[in-house]
């Protein structure tokens, strides 16, 4: 992850062009983590809060950032607009509106999974088919890890489903639209699951509560198979090359969901 940098050690040229879109910059509150960008942080201004993020132009990852403003004028009002773009001196900067709120909770009972639910149906209804825009296609990003023909379809996809891309205010908005692809209506829903079940629920528990999606419920059995065995494959794969803290219990949660699938295809055969 690249180091994170505050307000004060961006250079001043900087600044200045941000403050120019935003205006006089007071205060500001850095994101204290989850975002893998080198900066990231609430601005308070005179008029209003802004919600800033980017990094150098000259890290291998920069256009992640380029690729999520050109996606978001594309997107439904479930995700914040983009305000603004500031280029200069080698950093790329992106000002979106800001929306507070807290990251939901996934745990057996929590009342926020009705909110997470409501959301991904909205998505998968408002994102098919896929805009107009160029993303990747799905089958791209996991090329040698499943079929081709399994995960293909024409849905606009976020495929970072990780609880601190949510954000649960007046109400449920969903962040940083760097990985979008275009494929299955159904990944995304799948994406989470996979943590519902690093969050405690079984894997029974998770795909009922997944089959609230129309999209995941009309699903493809052997399609959503292959994908959680593409999954573990993906994960044991990152988290060899580069291991983190969280990769081992989700690495985990996929082996459990795999094996329940592998267990449920017996049961019927």
């Amino acid at each position: 992850m690249p180091r994170r940098h505050n307000w004060q050690q961006l250079p001043l040229v900087v600044r200045r062009e941000v403050e120019r879109h935003a205006g006089e910059v007071l205060r500001t509150e850095s994101l204290p983590d989850g975002a893998s960008c080198e900066f990231a942080a609430t601005l308070n201004t005179a008029g209003e809060r802004v919600f800033c993020k980017g990094g150098r132009t000259d890290i291998p990852k920069s256009w992640l950032y380029r690729r999520e403003a050109r996606i978001n004028p594309w997107l439904p009002d479930s995700t914040p607009r983009l305000r603004w773009t500031v280029e200069r001196d080698g950093w790329f900067l992106l000002g979106f509106e800001h929306a507070p709120g807290r990251h939901p909770r996934l745990e057996p009972g929590s009342p926020d999974l009705d909110a997470v639910a409501r959301l991904l149906a909205m998505l998968t209804r408002t994102l098919t088919p896929c805009p107009q825009v160029d993303v990747q296609p799905f089958t791209e990003r996991w090329r040698g890890l499943i079929a081709p023909e399994l995960v293909d379809g024409d849905t606009l996809l976020h495929t970072d489903m990780t609880p601190r891309n949510f954000l649960l205010g007046d109400r449920l908005r969903l962040v940083d639209w760097s990985a979008p692809c275009r494929g299955a209506a159904w990944v995304d829903t799948a994406f989470i699951l996979v943590r519902l079940i690093r969050a405690g629920h079984s894997p029974t528990a998770a795909e009922r509560w997944a089959a609230r999606i129309p999209a995941f419920a009309e699903a493809d059995t052997e399609s959503i198979t292959a994908f959680a065995g593409a999954l573990i494959r993906l994960w044991d794969r990152m988290n060899q090359m580069s291991p983190a803290p969280h990769r081992g219990p989700l690495l985990e949660a996929a082996h459990r969901w795999h094996t329940h699938r592998l267990s449920q295809r017996t049961v019927s055969a």
